[in-house]
């Protein structure tokens, strides 16, 4: 089966959708299918390649309408593909409505992953309502299959209701064999590790990094040597820099930067725990980033909004708060860093659960079964 994804980005890009993609192609090819990524070249790097067995074709871009990249020459490009079906993706309208076009041209089924409801605040919030009012009624009208990653979607998202009849539960996966419990000693010995992993941004602040820095403040006070280790880069880097050192907590928090793919396993496996406090429903889709702390046999600490929080809580793999909840988020902290025991059957339980339900072989097929289906 000849297979184009259209994501606006792809690896090396490092995000949700794109990890996504990228896990998924790979293993779609790995399962024998031909699949072409076609997206913007965001970072620089190669305009064709062939990696995992994914054939990439990256296009120029002229610049971006909220997280959008726009690339003119992206329809061309469709169009002159020789395919079966094309897999898009939401929250990104541009490659999501060239790919229907080309698809109803070609008379070829569209299938549609819905990350998350668009949204935005001031005038991208002002395009995001006109969007979800105008375009992404007709693209979900119109596409062979929606894909969603959780099933509270259905009843969460007030623009999915009416398409119930086309809609199929899939989750996000990890891969188990790179993200795996790995023996490291820690720089520093005797303290207490926190990781946090997203993009420093102002499309990405519905993360939460302000409000654990305020958790944080609260945590050092009987645990003065914790560390926080952010890794990410962005607009904003200045922005809770300046925070940090206002709460006092210069010496707490390591800024890493933007921290290389290969480098991950590593980060996640020297932290006691993976701390993603989630503020936006509408903007948070699933949480990899919880599924790669857990592969790697660390506890978790989340907000209820994610898609993996009902598993956590669940499995006891972790704790889960409600969003913006300073105080309940540090006592959560403390929980788990000042009980080593219970960190580390958390830890376990975690692997467990990601193993029986977040691993990419199950996920590729059933998507698999979803095309077949299809064309």
């Amino acid at each position: 089966m000849r297979i184009v994804q259209t994501p606006a980005r792809f690896y090396p890009f490092i995000g949700g959708v794109e990890n996504y993609v990228y896990n998924l192609s790979k293993e779609l090819a790995r399962l024998g299918q031909e699949v072409q990524v076609i997206c913007a070249r965001e970072p620089e790097a190669q305009e064709n390649e062939s990696r995992d067995g994914i054939e990439i074709k990256r296009l120029p871009y002229i610049g971006k309408v909220a997280n959008t990249n726009i690339t003119p020459a992206l329809p061309f490009a469709l169009f002159q593909q020789d395919f079966d079906l094309i897999h898009t993706h939401l929250p990104t309208p541009w490659s999501a409505d060239w790919s229907l076009i080309i698809s109803r041209l070609k008379s070829r089924p569209l299938v549609l992953t819905y990350h998350n409801d668009i949204v935005g605040q001031r005038r991208a919030g002002q395009l995001a309502s006109f969007y979800n009012s105008t375009g992404l009624p007709f693209l979900l009208k119109t596409s062979a299959k929606i894909v969603i990653t959780q099933d509270k979607y259905i009843n969460s998202s007030i623009y999915l209701r009416n398409y119930r009849n086309k809609i199929k539960v899939i989750p996000n996966g990890v891969d188990t064999d790179r993200f795996r419990p790995r023996s490291y000693t820690k720089k520093e010995a005797e303290s207490k590790v926190l990781f946090f992993l997203g993009l420093l941004d102002k499309y990405h602040a519905y993360k939460g990094l302000d409000d654990l820095l305020k958790a944080l403040a609260i945590v050092r006070k009987q645990l003065p040597g914790v560390k926080l280790v952010i890794g990410g880069d962005g607009e904003l880097l200045g922005h809770y820099r300046d925070t940090a050192a206002n709460l006092g907590l210069s010496q707490n928090v390591e800024f890493q930067g933007f921290i290389p793919d290969e480098k991950l396993p590593e980060f996640y496996n020297r932290c006691d725990a993976f701390v993603l406090p989630s503020v936006s429903s509408e903007q948070e889709g699933f949480g990899i980033v919880l599924l790669e702390a857990m592969a790697s046999g660390r506890p978790v600490i989340s907000t209820d909004i994610v898609g993996v929080a009902e598993d956590v809580k669940r499995f006891n793999a972790g704790r889960i708060i409600r969003p913006r909840d300073i105080n309940a988020l540090a006592q959560a902290i403390l929980e788990i860093l000042l009980d080593e025991e219970l960190a580390r059957e958390m830890g376990r339980r975690g692997r467990t659960l990601v193993e029986g339900k977040y691993n990419w072989k199950k996920i590729g097929r059933d998507m698999l079964e979803i095309y077949r289906g299809l064309v």
